[in-house]
């Protein structure tokens, strides 16, 4: 019987400083994001390190995302870092969820959005 191994690789609230907004005030500041990832990865059999995913990737991604310059919305930021994880092949599905802990406060703990990818 022939059986895959489906892993799912993920990192949650990871905390990033982002030009991110389309409101005059948002413009040319930073304001902080909470990034949840999550990524299917087949790993039948995975041992070592190089047969699965390494989850420093996905730090790596946000970080430079985040880093590019200013982003209008929370979606094209999750977007973005979706498309980035999907870059390795062995991705089967990306799911990001972004919050902007700044968006509704102090009425609201966070808002933002939450995106699936998945490879055809």
């Amino acid at each position: 019987m022939a059986v895959t191994a489906m892993t799912r690789v993920f990192v949650t609230g990871l905390k990033l400083q982002a030009e991110i907004g389309v409101y005059r005030h948002e413009i040319g500041r930073k304001q902080p994001l909470v990034v949840d990832v999550e990524l299917d990865v087949p790993t039948a059999g995975a041992g070592r390190l190089s047969e699965t995913l390494n989850y420093e990737t996905i730090l790596a991604a946000a970080r430079e995302i985040a880093g590019a310059g200013h982003i209008e919305l929370v979606e094209t930021f999750a977007e973005r870092l979706a498309l980035a994880c999907l870059a390795d092949p062995r991705v089967t599905q990306a799911r990001v969820r972004v919050e902007k802990p700044l968006a509704l406060a102090p009425d609201a703990v966070a808002a933002g959005v939450e995106i699936v990818l998945v490879r055809d």
